[in-house]
């Protein structure tokens, strides 16, 4: 399919500027990030939005639907590179999610590399699905049912806690949602990596630079809890919904990783969004596949949760 023309317009108008002299640093970044994010005038009510901090420093934040007894959660990370983001950016899908598959969505602020590389990320990740299997979160969470998402490095580290949590004997996670995820490096020969190196919002180079900010020592590139598709065993997994989009980098990688769930016995429902980026899902919310793929996965959790 021919790119949304939607996203042909957002693309136009989000060109970036003539490049720096000097390459910005993952904290200017990140500043630069944060000053473009405004949350949206109008956000979907929820019956409460409550921050927590746990003991490790991790900050979460718990958003609750409007129904009675305890729900299941829903743990969401957000994307960035392992660099940049926060759990400001996704209000917009966590609202729509936690409304319509009666979940409490739990948004992760993990620790942000370069200043705390690989593993701080998925360990700080995974103490919430620890946390919230403990109870953490109140008797408004049901602590026997969680399951984790995430988009980008999100989706990354949504696969590492499952198998962190196979591997330890931890909380039994009843889905994964992975979207537009990380799973190799820009050096693995994904065609989509060339495809679309440039022009389509994130970037080759923009990969590149994120890796080098959250890896300290190149032979980390061989951990399976860097890079799930290093991993020898991908059984017992939970089932696994993957959203990519048609013209990203990171397309070929999360489908490929998707058909070696299925190899491996995982139960596994995947779709392309065809026409869109990466980002389609959480950071542009008024593309028209936005909403869709919020629902798409707020569906997929209703079935799982029965």
């Amino acid at each position: 399919m021919t790119l949304d023309p939607a996203v042909k317009e957002l693309l136009a108008r989000s060109a970036p500027p003539e490049a720096p002299a000097t390459p910005p640093t993952a904290a200017e970044l990140r500043a630069a990030f944060a000053a473009s994010w405004r949350r949206p005038e109008k956000v979907e009510p929820v019956a409460s939005v409550t921050d927590h901090v746990l003991p490790s420093g991790v900050r979460v934040r718990v958003y609750l639907p409007r129904v009675s007894g305890p729900v299941p959660a829903f743990v969401w990370i957000h994307g960035g590179g392992w660099t940049i983001g926060s759990i400001d950016e996704n209000e917009v899908a966590s609202r729509t999610v936690c409304n319509v598959a009666k979940v409490a969505v739990v948004a992760v602020d993990y620790r942000l590399a370069p200043e705390n590389p690989f593993p701080a990320a998925p360990d700080d990740c995974y103490a919430v699905v620890e946390w919230l299997a403990r109870g953490g979160a109140g008797d408004a969470v049901d602590a026997a049912r969680i399951a984790i998402g995430g988009e980008s490095a999100g989706g990354n580290l949504s696969t590492v806690v499952s198998m962190m949590s196979r591997d330890r004997r931890g909380p039994e996670l009843a889905a994964q949602v992975l979207i537009c995820p990380v799973y190799a490096h820009p050096d693995d020969g994904f065609g989509s990596y060339v495809d679309f190196a440039d022009g389509f919002g994130m970037t080759a180079g923009a990969m590149r630079f994120f890796f080098e900010q959250y890896v300290s020592d190149p032979a980390q590139l061989d951990d399976p809890y860097l890079l799930p598709l290093r991993a020898s065993d991908l059984t017992r997994l939970p089932p696994a919904l993957v959203l990519t989009a048609e013209y990203d980098v990171l397309r070929d990688e999360g489908e490929e990783f998707a058909r070696r769930l299925a190899e491996a016995g995982v139960k596994v429902e995947m779709t392309r969004y065809s026409g869109q980026i990466h980002g389609f899902y959480g950071l542009y919310t008024d593309l028209s596949a936005s909403p869709r793929s919020h629902r798409h996965v707020a569906n997929f959790l209703t079935r799982v949760f029965g």
